[in-house]
């Protein structure tokens, strides 16, 4: 699954900026879309026609047997949802997750959301308090990779944050799927656990570039695949939350590649301030 190639060159990390670039605006026109009535193969068309249109592909239908440009995973599906024709309904958590590749380079991001739903009113508000502790812990991870000294403080970021702001009996952190290293290759090493591991992981200097992708979910960690062969799902039917961002560490800092302030909102609150990869 990983390729073996940790930092890249200054030149090599100005050529990712466009991928990162198209990847955002793909999920921003996905965010864009998405409610109630609409389907995921919608939101599936509308990213695809952004990434093509500013010069890239869908760097997901170039995983063997995957077709898509998005997967889109509702309720208690986790991660890797392939998208259909059920429209989203009113309520629905919906993570969606997407990357485009643009010459010979890759970004990879996800992010979440939670529909209206006026006759629900407590649903949609336990949805969206885990889908602001995943992102939020998201930001907490991207934050600790600026001053971290290895890679795997990032983890324990995100797992301090998580204990902190949820009861760690109904929040759970999936630990069967992390974030990556991600450049000529969409998966690449190292991984990117987001939980506290008893290994230092390698070191943080110019050139990494990593994929943070917290999954956390409102109940049991446990889970499964779907018959489709590729949807994660929880085995107690729990709600999940999906964030990534794919960053970069440079000389001068570090840069969001794939959200279009490079990250600068997200890190604010929290003392950080991304610079741009000169």
């Amino acid at each position: 699954m990983f390729r073996r190639s940790l930092y890249k060159t200054p030149a090599e990390l100005r050529s990712m900026r466009a991928a990162g670039a198209a990847t955002a605006a793909a999920l921003a026109e996905a965010r864009r879309l998405v409610a109630p009535g609409v389907t995921p193969l919608e939101l599936d068309a509308a990213a695809e026609r952004v990434i093509r249109n500013l010069g890239g592909q869908p760097n997901f239908q170039l995983v063997p047997g995957y077709r898509n440009t998005l997967c889109v995973s509702v309720d208690d599906d986790v991660v890797h949802g392939i998208p259909g024709d059920r429209a989203f309904r009113p309520g629905d958590i919906v993570s969606v997750d997407g990357g485009a590749e643009v010459g010979g380079w890759n970004g990879d991001a996800a992010f979440t959301v939670v529909l209206p739903d006026p006759d629900r009113p407590g649903v949609v508000l336990a949805r969206e308090a885990l889908s602001n502790v995943t992102e939020q812990a998201l930001w907490h991870g991207i934050a600790a990779l600026a001053g971290a000294r290895h890679l795997n403080e990032v983890g324990a970021a995100i797992e301090d944050f998580v204990e902190a702001h949820g009861d760690t009996t109904t929040y759970g952190i999936l630990t069967d799927y992390v974030g990556h290293g991600i450049g000529r290759s969409m998966h690449e090493e190292p991984p990117v656990f987001n939980f506290r591991v008893d290994r230092k992981g390698p070191a943080v200097r110019p050139g990494l570039v990593v994929a943070i992708e917290p999954m956390i979910v409102a109940g049991s960690i446990d889970t499964f695949v779907r018959d489709d062969d590729w949807t994660v799902t929880t085995a107690d039917g729990a709600d999940a939350a999906h964030w990534e961002h794919s960053v970069a560490v440079h000389d001068d800092g570090i840069w969001v590649l794939t959200a279009e302030d490079g990250g600068a909102a997200g890190l604010e609150p929290l003392g950080v301030v991304p610079v741009p990869i000169p």
